[in-house]
């Protein structure tokens, strides 16, 4: 989860909740991640991401960054959106209890907050902006699709269906019914382990066995990171490093693109530009590493030919046109 800069709000309008929920999607797109709920309040958001590779790091950095870039650029402003470093609580996932316990906590949000008085007989489903409504309580084919939902029926022993939905929904209405402001707020005994979340704080969220887990991974990690080079290996052995490379290898020969053909070509050359543009959208590599592999001199100038890309008019826009069709086909 994220809060705003000073607790200051970070949507501003529902168009700015669809932005971030579009800046999510590609960030999906890029990292493989698996988003099990959601929930976007005024001033901070919460999402259960699952990453099937080790690019939580970089994923964060691309997501919150680009929403910083488009928000501030939309909006005419300038300077930090969020505040501090977003937190991230490790979950263990295998554990049915844990999981729906952090689903429910998000899910939870607007009633907590009063976005929605289910004391008055409104419902979750009343808020627009969480993964109840969009995700859920909707039909497969409505649902965003980098959202998963199969896990979260499973835990809470439902089914995908029309009555399975209903009882999704009915569940969690009850629940704050119930609890009214603590909705979803996990009380963890005084004598419970410090480290252990309550889902606001700690640093996770799960059993003794798996925080001893945890913790000896992380030490055999610390203790393997010899130098600043090998930490950034292990970044690139992310989802989006062997797509990068994929992209790059495939586009270069449906371009007809050599080595030479890239030392002996400008920064603006169209293809380069094109091939730069499906690298940035499809994963989440640095710009540097763009410009250094199609020898585009600077990360500035591969920013900026995006661009120019973006904005191209004429003849040098049916010429993007025409270079981002061939390459098309390394994504059918």
């Amino acid at each position: 989860m994220a809060r705003g800069n000073r607790r200051g709000d970070i949507f501003f309008n529902d168009d700015d909740r669809r932005f971030f929920l579009k800046t999510l999607a590609e960030t999906c797109e890029r990292t493989g991640w698996m988003v099990h709920g959601w929930v976007l309040m005024n001033n901070h958001y919460h999402l259960l991401v699952e990453t099937p590779e080790a690019n939580l790091v970089e994923g964060m950095k691309w997501l919150q960054n680009t929403y910083t870039r488009r928000l501030n650029t939309k909006h005419r402003l300038w300077g930090r959106v969020f505040g501090d470093r977003y937190k991230a609580v490790l979950v263990e996932g295998g554990n049915a209890d844990y999981f729906t316990t952090l689903l429910d906590y998000i899910h939870l949000n607007p009633a907590r907050a009063g976005a929605v008085d289910v004391a008055a007989g409104g419902s979750v489903w009343d808020y627009p902006w969480s993964s109840v409504r969009a995700v859920y309580a909707s039909r497969d084919r409505k649902r965003y699709a980098w959202s998963c939902v199969a896990a979260g029926f499973a835990a809470f022993g439902l089914s995908d269906t029309t009555s399975g939905r209903r009882d999704f929904v009915e569940r969690l209405d009850e629940r704050a019914r119930e609890e009214l402001e603590s909705a979803g707020i996990v009380p963890v005994p005084e004598t419970m382990d410090g480290r252990l979340s309550h889902l606001r704080r700690g640093w996770y969220w799960g059993s003794q066995a798996f925080s001893e887990k945890a913790l000896t991974l992380g030490s055999a990690l610390i203790k393997s990171r010899r130098s600043a080079t090998y930490r950034s290996s292990l970044v690139f052995r992310a989802h989006d490093a062997g797509e990068a490379e994929r992209i790059l290898r495939q586009g270069m020969r449906l371009l007809q693109l050599k080595v030479a053909d890239l030392d002996n070509s400008s920064g603006s050359d169209v293809r380069k530009v094109v091939l730069a543009e499906s690298l940035s959208e499809k994963t989440s590599t640095p710009q540097a590493w763009i410009a250094k592999e199609l020898r585009m001199k600077s990360a500035a100038n591969v920013s900026q030919q995006l661009r120019r890309i973006r904005n191209a008019k004429g003849p040098r826009k049916k010429r993007y046109t025409k270079t981002r069709e061939i390459l098309s086909n390394i994504f059918d």
